[in-house]
Protein backbone atom coordinates (compact mmCIF):
# COMPACT_ATOMS: atom_id res chain seq x y z
CA UNK A 1 0.00 0.00 0.00
CA UNK A 2 1.59 3.27 -1.14
CA UNK A 3 1.12 6.43 0.45
CA UNK A 4 2.35 10.30 0.20
CA UNK A 5 4.51 11.60 2.37
CA UNK A 6 3.00 13.08 6.13
CA UNK A 7 2.79 16.87 5.82
CA UNK A 8 3.66 18.57 9.24
CA UNK A 9 0.90 19.37 10.74
CA UNK A 10 -0.51 22.99 10.89
CA UNK A 11 -0.23 24.98 14.02
CA UNK A 12 2.07 25.47 17.35
CA UNK A 13 -0.36 25.84 20.17
CA UNK A 14 0.53 26.70 23.61
CA UNK A 15 0.47 23.91 25.76
CA UNK A 16 -2.47 24.11 28.33
CA UNK A 17 -3.12 26.04 31.56
CA UNK A 18 -5.63 24.19 33.01
CA UNK A 19 -5.18 23.35 37.05
CA UNK A 20 -4.35 19.44 37.28
CA UNK A 21 -6.97 16.73 37.90
CA UNK A 22 -7.94 16.73 41.09
CA UNK A 23 -8.07 13.14 42.12
CA UNK A 24 -7.05 10.07 40.90
CA UNK A 25 -9.66 8.63 38.22
CA UNK A 26 -8.89 4.81 38.19
CA UNK A 27 -9.00 2.60 41.19
CA UNK A 28 -5.64 1.99 43.21
CA UNK A 29 -3.74 -1.06 41.22
CA UNK A 30 -6.11 -1.25 38.13
CA UNK A 31 -5.64 -0.75 34.66
CA UNK A 32 -8.34 0.87 33.34
CA UNK A 33 -7.24 1.36 29.05
CA UNK A 34 -8.67 4.86 27.32
CA UNK A 35 -9.51 6.67 30.68
CA UNK A 36 -7.31 9.42 32.22
CA UNK A 37 -4.26 8.10 34.00
CA UNK A 38 -3.05 10.63 36.55
CA UNK A 39 0.43 10.71 37.97
CA UNK A 40 1.38 11.12 41.47
CA UNK A 41 0.68 14.96 40.93
CA UNK A 42 -2.76 14.42 39.44
CA UNK A 43 -1.95 15.31 35.64
CA UNK A 44 -2.39 12.94 32.81
CA UNK A 45 0.66 10.81 32.25
CA UNK A 46 2.07 12.17 29.42
CA UNK A 47 4.18 9.52 27.80
CA UNK A 48 2.63 8.77 24.35
CA UNK A 49 4.03 6.12 21.86
CA UNK A 50 6.58 5.28 24.31
CA UNK A 51 8.06 2.03 25.93
CA UNK A 52 9.06 0.74 28.79
CA UNK A 53 12.24 -0.35 30.77
CA UNK A 54 12.87 -2.47 33.80
CA UNK A 55 15.80 -0.75 35.76
CA UNK A 56 17.00 -1.47 39.60
CA UNK A 57 13.61 -2.56 40.52
CA UNK A 58 12.00 0.35 38.92
CA UNK A 59 9.80 0.78 35.61
CA UNK A 60 10.74 3.54 33.70
CA UNK A 61 7.98 4.88 31.15
CA UNK A 62 9.07 6.86 28.38
CA UNK A 63 7.06 8.68 25.51
CA UNK A 64 6.52 11.91 23.41
CA UNK A 65 5.33 14.83 25.41
CA UNK A 66 2.76 16.40 23.91
CA UNK A 67 0.55 19.55 24.59
CA UNK A 68 -2.51 21.37 23.50
CA UNK A 69 -3.98 21.63 20.23
CA UNK A 70 -2.90 20.33 16.93
CA UNK A 71 0.42 22.24 17.38
CA UNK A 72 1.33 19.55 20.50
CA UNK A 73 1.95 16.54 17.26
CA UNK A 74 5.02 18.70 17.07
CA UNK A 75 8.01 17.89 19.76
CA UNK A 76 7.95 21.30 21.62
CA UNK A 77 9.19 19.62 24.59
CA UNK A 78 10.89 16.66 24.47
CA UNK A 79 10.59 13.03 25.78
CA UNK A 80 9.24 12.86 29.06
CA UNK A 81 10.15 10.16 31.77
CA UNK A 82 8.16 8.40 34.42
CA UNK A 83 8.56 5.72 36.75
CA UNK A 84 6.99 2.73 39.12
CA UNK A 85 7.26 0.19 40.83
CA UNK A 86 4.04 -1.47 40.23
CA UNK A 87 3.21 -0.34 36.59
CA UNK A 88 0.24 1.61 37.80
CA UNK A 89 1.37 4.73 39.83
CA UNK A 90 3.63 6.22 38.11
CA UNK A 91 6.12 9.05 39.61
CA UNK A 92 6.76 12.17 36.92
CA UNK A 93 10.43 12.22 36.42
CA UNK A 94 10.43 15.33 34.19
CA UNK A 95 12.02 15.38 30.71
CA UNK A 96 14.50 13.14 29.55
CA UNK A 97 15.56 14.45 26.60
CA UNK A 98 14.89 18.09 25.61
CA UNK A 99 14.11 19.59 22.27
CA UNK A 100 16.83 21.98 21.48
CA UNK A 101 16.70 25.96 20.87
CA UNK A 102 19.16 25.97 18.65
CA UNK A 103 17.46 26.15 15.15
CA UNK A 104 20.52 24.54 13.35
CA UNK A 105 19.93 21.45 15.62
CA UNK A 106 17.76 18.19 14.31
CA UNK A 107 15.85 17.44 17.34
CA UNK A 108 15.29 22.09 17.64
CA UNK A 109 11.73 22.98 18.95
CA UNK A 110 9.22 22.17 16.50
CA UNK A 111 10.56 19.28 14.62
CA UNK A 112 8.64 16.08 15.05
CA UNK A 113 10.38 13.25 17.31
CA UNK A 114 8.02 10.25 17.80
CA UNK A 115 8.12 6.60 19.34
CA UNK A 116 11.39 7.09 21.81
CA UNK A 117 12.41 3.74 23.26
CA UNK A 118 15.25 3.27 26.04
CA UNK A 119 17.26 0.11 26.44
CA UNK A 120 20.16 -0.42 29.21
CA UNK A 121 23.33 -1.42 27.54
CA UNK A 122 25.45 -3.80 29.94
CA UNK A 123 28.93 -3.78 28.05
CA UNK A 124 28.82 0.39 28.75
CA UNK A 125 25.99 0.59 31.55
CA UNK A 126 24.96 3.31 29.65
CA UNK A 127 20.89 4.08 28.94
CA UNK A 128 20.54 4.44 25.22
CA UNK A 129 17.48 5.87 23.60
CA UNK A 130 16.49 5.80 19.70
CA UNK A 131 13.43 7.10 17.91
CA UNK A 132 12.04 8.19 14.67
CA UNK A 133 13.16 12.30 14.16
CA UNK A 134 11.34 14.44 11.28
CA UNK A 135 13.08 17.91 10.77
CA UNK A 136 11.21 20.82 11.55
CA UNK A 137 9.48 22.57 8.25
CA UNK A 138 9.83 19.06 5.89
CA UNK A 139 7.02 17.56 7.14
CA UNK A 140 7.74 13.63 7.19
CA UNK A 141 9.77 13.51 4.36
CA UNK A 142 13.35 13.37 5.96
CA UNK A 143 12.04 9.99 7.82
CA UNK A 144 15.63 9.50 10.05
CA UNK A 145 16.45 7.78 12.99
CA UNK A 146 17.83 10.00 16.06
CA UNK A 147 19.99 8.34 19.37
CA UNK A 148 20.88 9.85 22.59
CA UNK A 149 22.68 8.76 25.66
CA UNK A 150 22.21 9.20 29.44
CA UNK A 151 24.07 7.80 32.79
CA UNK A 152 20.55 7.42 34.28
CA UNK A 153 17.26 5.90 33.15
CA UNK A 154 15.71 9.46 34.14
CA UNK A 155 18.46 11.41 31.73
CA UNK A 156 19.53 14.36 31.43
CA UNK A 157 20.00 12.25 27.76
CA UNK A 158 22.89 13.94 25.38
CA UNK A 159 21.81 13.90 21.65
CA UNK A 160 24.10 12.56 19.62
CA UNK A 161 23.04 12.50 15.77
CA UNK A 162 20.47 11.53 13.41
CA UNK A 163 19.91 10.34 10.03
CA UNK A 164 18.86 7.34 7.32
CA UNK A 165 19.85 3.83 7.96
CA UNK A 166 22.89 1.83 6.57
CA UNK A 167 23.66 3.99 3.94
CA UNK A 168 25.23 2.01 0.88
CA UNK A 169 24.43 -1.34 2.26
CA UNK A 170 22.26 -3.48 0.73
CA UNK A 171 19.73 -5.44 2.40
CA UNK A 172 20.81 -9.24 3.66
CA UNK A 173 18.48 -11.13 2.17
CA UNK A 174 17.49 -8.50 -0.59
CA UNK A 175 17.17 -9.85 -3.89
CA UNK A 176 17.99 -8.96 -7.34
CA UNK A 177 14.63 -7.49 -8.04
CA UNK A 178 14.57 -5.56 -5.24
CA UNK A 179 18.12 -4.06 -6.11
CA UNK A 180 16.49 -3.34 -9.59
CA UNK A 181 16.73 0.65 -10.52
CA UNK A 182 13.42 1.94 -10.09
CA UNK A 183 12.57 0.53 -6.33
CA UNK A 184 12.50 2.83 -3.40
CA UNK A 185 15.26 0.50 -2.05
CA UNK A 186 17.47 1.04 -4.41
CA UNK A 187 16.46 4.37 -4.75
CA UNK A 188 17.28 5.14 -1.39
CA UNK A 189 20.11 2.89 -0.53
CA UNK A 190 22.70 5.54 -1.23
CA UNK A 191 22.01 7.99 1.06
CA UNK A 192 20.55 5.48 3.73
CA UNK A 193 17.24 3.65 3.87
CA UNK A 194 14.06 5.63 5.65
CA UNK A 195 12.95 4.93 9.43
CA UNK A 196 9.64 5.70 10.62
CA UNK A 197 7.38 4.14 13.59
CA UNK A 198 10.02 1.87 14.99
CA UNK A 199 10.81 -0.06 18.38
CA UNK A 200 14.13 -1.41 20.07
CA UNK A 201 14.02 -5.12 20.50
CA UNK A 202 16.62 -6.92 22.46
CA UNK A 203 17.39 -10.73 22.05
CA UNK A 204 19.97 -11.89 24.06
CA UNK A 205 22.90 -9.62 23.92
CA UNK A 206 22.26 -8.05 20.61
CA UNK A 207 19.66 -5.29 19.87
CA UNK A 208 17.57 -4.39 17.04
CA UNK A 209 16.11 -1.21 15.68
CA UNK A 210 12.90 -2.27 13.59
CA UNK A 211 10.88 0.33 12.09
CA UNK A 212 8.86 1.35 9.14
CA UNK A 213 10.96 2.07 5.62
CA UNK A 214 10.85 2.22 1.83
CA UNK A 215 7.57 4.74 2.53
CA UNK A 216 5.99 2.55 5.13
CA UNK A 217 5.92 0.06 2.24
CA UNK A 218 8.49 -2.26 4.01
CA UNK A 219 9.22 -3.16 8.17
CA UNK A 220 13.37 -3.24 8.15
CA UNK A 221 15.56 -5.10 11.12
CA UNK A 222 18.84 -3.72 11.39
CA UNK A 223 20.99 -4.91 13.87
CA UNK A 224 23.30 -2.71 16.33
CA UNK A 225 26.69 -2.51 17.09
CA UNK A 226 27.80 -3.55 20.49
CA UNK A 227 27.13 -0.26 22.07
CA UNK A 228 24.24 -0.20 20.28
CA UNK A 229 24.99 3.94 19.49
CA UNK A 230 24.73 2.70 15.59
CA UNK A 231 23.81 0.34 13.19
CA UNK A 232 26.75 -2.82 12.25
CA UNK A 233 25.45 -2.88 8.93
CA UNK A 234 23.20 -5.80 8.90
CA UNK A 235 19.51 -5.62 8.12
CA UNK A 236 16.65 -7.42 6.54
CA UNK A 237 13.46 -6.99 4.92
CA UNK A 238 10.38 -8.16 6.86
CA UNK A 239 6.93 -8.10 5.15
CA UNK A 240 8.23 -6.39 2.05
CA UNK A 241 5.17 -4.25 0.52
CA UNK A 242 2.58 -5.09 3.80
CA UNK A 243 2.34 -1.30 4.39
CA UNK A 244 3.78 -2.10 8.52
CA UNK A 245 3.68 0.74 10.92
CA UNK A 246 4.07 0.52 15.00
CA UNK A 247 5.99 -2.05 15.25
CA UNK A 248 5.98 -4.31 18.82
CA UNK A 249 8.07 -7.19 19.47
CA UNK A 250 8.11 -9.65 21.67
CA UNK A 251 8.94 -13.98 22.25
CA UNK A 252 7.67 -16.41 24.03
CA UNK A 253 7.25 -19.98 23.90
CA UNK A 254 10.54 -20.19 21.92
CA UNK A 255 9.30 -17.46 18.74
CA UNK A 256 9.16 -14.23 17.94
CA UNK A 257 6.01 -12.41 17.60
CA UNK A 258 5.46 -8.94 16.08
CA UNK A 259 2.23 -7.06 16.68
CA UNK A 260 1.59 -3.94 13.96
CA UNK A 261 -1.10 -2.14 12.26
CA UNK A 262 -1.63 -0.37 8.82
CA UNK A 263 -1.70 2.61 7.14
CA UNK A 264 -4.64 4.94 7.85
CA UNK A 265 -3.42 8.00 9.09
CA UNK A 266 -4.78 9.12 12.27
CA UNK A 267 -7.49 6.57 12.43
CA UNK A 268 -7.41 3.10 14.17
CA UNK A 269 -7.22 -0.04 12.41
CA UNK A 270 -7.19 -3.75 12.92
CA UNK A 271 -3.85 -4.94 14.39
CA UNK A 272 -1.69 -7.34 12.32
CA UNK A 273 -0.09 -10.44 13.77
CA UNK A 274 3.32 -11.82 13.12
CA UNK A 275 5.17 -14.92 13.89
CA UNK A 276 8.80 -16.01 13.06
CA UNK A 277 11.39 -18.99 14.50
CA UNK A 278 14.09 -16.13 14.58
CA UNK A 279 14.22 -12.57 14.36
CA UNK A 280 15.63 -11.98 11.20
CA UNK A 281 12.75 -14.11 9.59
CA UNK A 282 10.50 -15.00 7.97
CA UNK A 283 7.62 -13.45 9.68
CA UNK A 284 4.42 -15.35 8.90
CA UNK A 285 0.99 -13.88 9.25
CA UNK A 286 -1.48 -14.80 12.09
CA UNK A 287 -4.03 -12.21 10.90
CA UNK A 288 -5.56 -9.89 13.37
CA UNK A 289 -5.10 -10.57 17.27
CA UNK A 290 -8.02 -9.02 18.55
CA UNK A 291 -10.82 -11.30 20.12
CA UNK A 292 -14.54 -9.41 20.45
CA UNK A 293 -17.22 -7.37 18.44
CA UNK A 294 -16.60 -6.52 14.78
CA UNK A 295 -16.07 -2.90 16.06
CA UNK A 296 -13.15 -3.77 18.19
CA UNK A 297 -11.17 -5.88 15.46
CA UNK A 298 -11.59 -3.25 13.07
CA UNK A 299 -9.88 -0.73 15.63
CA UNK A 300 -7.95 -2.72 18.11
CA UNK A 301 -9.88 -1.20 20.62
CA UNK A 302 -9.51 2.93 19.22
CA UNK A 303 -5.39 2.39 19.56
CA UNK A 304 -2.38 1.99 17.50
CA UNK A 305 0.13 -0.62 19.15
CA UNK A 306 3.54 1.30 20.41
CA UNK A 307 4.98 -1.55 22.83
CA UNK A 308 4.71 -4.95 24.05
CA UNK A 309 6.02 -5.45 27.99
CA UNK A 310 6.89 -9.01 29.51
CA UNK A 311 6.41 -9.10 32.90
CA UNK A 312 8.20 -12.33 35.05
CA UNK A 313 5.66 -14.92 35.57
CA UNK A 314 2.72 -15.02 38.51
CA UNK A 315 4.59 -18.04 40.30
CA UNK A 316 7.39 -19.90 40.31
CA UNK A 317 7.34 -21.88 37.03
CA UNK A 318 4.52 -20.08 35.63
CA UNK A 319 4.62 -18.98 32.09
CA UNK A 320 5.67 -15.08 31.45
CA UNK A 321 3.00 -12.63 31.27
CA UNK A 322 2.66 -9.88 28.24
CA UNK A 323 1.18 -6.89 28.69
CA UNK A 324 -0.32 -5.08 25.12
CA UNK A 325 0.58 -1.17 24.70
CA UNK A 326 -1.26 1.03 22.44
CA UNK A 327 -2.04 4.58 22.20
CA UNK A 328 -5.47 5.87 21.43
CA UNK A 329 -4.13 9.29 19.42
CA UNK A 330 -6.33 12.15 19.04
CA UNK A 331 -4.73 14.91 17.00
CA UNK A 332 -7.34 17.71 17.51
CA UNK A 333 -5.59 18.08 21.15
CA UNK A 334 -2.70 15.72 21.45
CA UNK A 335 -2.13 16.35 24.70
CA UNK A 336 -5.44 14.34 25.68
CA UNK A 337 -4.55 11.16 23.70
CA UNK A 338 -4.81 8.50 25.74
CA UNK A 339 -2.86 4.80 26.73
CA UNK A 340 -4.92 1.20 26.13
CA UNK A 341 -2.63 -1.42 28.31
CA UNK A 342 -4.60 -4.82 27.64
CA UNK A 343 -3.55 -8.68 28.99
CA UNK A 344 -1.90 -10.59 26.28
CA UNK A 345 -3.68 -14.25 26.44
CA UNK A 346 -3.49 -16.91 24.16
CA UNK A 347 -5.60 -19.38 22.04
CA UNK A 348 -3.32 -22.39 21.62
CA UNK A 349 -0.06 -20.64 20.29
CA UNK A 350 -1.60 -17.52 18.82
CA UNK A 351 -1.31 -14.68 21.90
CA UNK A 352 -5.04 -12.54 21.54
CA UNK A 353 -6.40 -9.27 22.85
CA UNK A 354 -9.68 -8.80 24.65
CA UNK A 355 -10.96 -5.71 25.86
CA UNK A 356 -11.26 -5.38 29.53
CA UNK A 357 -12.93 -2.02 31.16
CA UNK A 358 -10.63 -3.16 34.12
CA UNK A 359 -8.35 -5.39 35.48
CA UNK A 360 -4.67 -5.62 37.77
CA UNK A 361 -1.71 -7.78 37.36
CA UNK A 362 -3.67 -10.11 39.64
CA UNK A 363 -6.42 -10.90 37.32
CA UNK A 364 -5.63 -9.92 34.38
CA UNK A 365 -4.51 -13.73 33.04
CA UNK A 366 -6.91 -15.61 34.73
CA UNK A 367 -10.19 -14.90 33.35
CA UNK A 368 -12.53 -17.60 31.18
CA UNK A 369 -14.66 -16.32 28.02
CA UNK A 370 -17.69 -18.00 26.83
CA UNK A 371 -17.89 -18.82 23.39
CA UNK A 372 -19.26 -15.63 22.43
CA UNK A 373 -15.88 -13.96 23.92
CA UNK A 374 -17.44 -12.70 26.93
CA UNK A 375 -15.56 -12.01 29.80
CA UNK A 376 -16.81 -14.62 32.92
CA UNK A 377 -16.45 -14.41 36.68
CA UNK A 378 -14.36 -17.43 37.24
CA UNK A 379 -11.06 -16.05 37.92
CA UNK A 380 -8.81 -18.65 37.68
CA UNK A 381 -5.33 -17.35 38.77
CA UNK A 382 -5.54 -15.47 42.22
CA UNK A 383 -2.74 -13.35 43.53
CA UNK A 384 0.59 -15.02 44.05
CA UNK A 385 1.97 -13.75 47.39
CA UNK A 386 5.70 -13.33 46.04
CA UNK A 387 4.66 -11.18 42.96
CA UNK A 388 6.52 -8.10 43.37
CA UNK A 389 5.03 -6.30 41.03
CA UNK A 390 1.51 -6.83 41.78
CA UNK A 391 1.78 -5.95 45.57
CA UNK A 392 4.44 -3.48 46.07
CA UNK A 393 3.51 0.34 46.03
CA UNK A 394 5.51 3.41 44.66
CA UNK A 395 6.76 6.25 46.42
CA UNK A 396 8.71 9.25 46.08
CA UNK A 397 8.74 13.13 45.17
CA UNK A 398 8.22 14.20 41.75
CA UNK A 399 9.47 17.02 39.23
CA UNK A 400 6.52 18.56 36.73
CA UNK A 401 7.04 20.00 33.61
CA UNK A 402 4.85 22.88 31.45
CA UNK A 403 2.82 21.18 29.56
CA UNK A 404 1.78 18.43 31.03
CA UNK A 405 -1.64 19.53 32.15
CA UNK A 406 -5.17 18.03 30.64
CA UNK A 407 -8.55 19.87 30.30
CA UNK A 408 -11.66 18.13 32.18
CA UNK A 409 -13.13 15.63 29.61
CA UNK A 410 -16.24 17.88 29.98
CA UNK A 411 -13.82 21.32 28.92
CA UNK A 412 -12.67 18.85 25.66
CA UNK A 413 -13.88 19.51 22.28
CA UNK A 414 -16.06 16.63 20.66
CA UNK A 415 -13.98 15.38 18.02
CA UNK A 416 -15.04 16.11 14.10
CA UNK A 417 -14.29 15.32 10.97
CA UNK A 418 -11.52 17.54 9.10
CA UNK A 419 -10.43 16.55 5.47
CA UNK A 420 -6.73 16.27 6.60
CA UNK A 421 -7.61 13.31 8.36
CA UNK A 422 -8.15 11.42 5.19
CA UNK A 423 -4.89 11.87 4.49
CA UNK A 424 -3.00 8.34 5.88
CA UNK A 425 0.09 10.42 7.15
CA UNK A 426 -2.18 12.54 9.40
CA UNK A 427 -1.95 9.71 11.85
CA UNK A 428 -4.33 8.09 14.31
CA UNK A 429 -7.80 8.84 14.78
CA UNK A 430 -10.07 10.51 17.71
CA UNK A 431 -12.66 8.20 19.28
CA UNK A 432 -15.45 9.55 20.89
CA UNK A 433 -16.14 8.91 24.33
CA UNK A 434 -19.34 6.93 25.22
CA UNK A 435 -20.41 4.02 27.34
CA UNK A 436 -21.21 1.97 24.46
CA UNK A 437 -17.97 2.55 22.53
CA UNK A 438 -16.50 -0.55 23.42
CA UNK A 439 -19.74 -2.64 23.87
CA UNK A 440 -19.57 -2.07 27.70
Amino acid sequence: MKIDRRTMLAGLAAASAAPPLSARQTAAGAFHPGALWPDDKGVHINAHGGGLLRDRGRWWWFGEHKTAGEGGNTALVGVHAYSSTNLTDWRDEGIALPVSNDPASPITRGCILERPKVIRNPRTGRYVMWFHLELKGRGYGAAQAGVAVADRPQGPYRFLRAGRVNPGIWPANATDADKAPGTILARDMPGGQMARDMTLFVDGDTAWHVYASEENDTLQFARLVPDWLSHDGYYVRVAPDGGNEAPAIFKARGRYYMVASGLTGWRPNPARLYVADAVTGPWRSLGNPVRGTAEQAATTFGGQSTFVLPLPPARPGGEPRFVFMADEWRPKNAIDGRYVWLPIKWEGDTPVLRWRDQWTLADGWGWKYDATNTVRPELVEGRAANDPIASCASTGSARTVSGSVLLPRHQLQQPHHDPADDDPHHRRAHRVDGPCHHAR
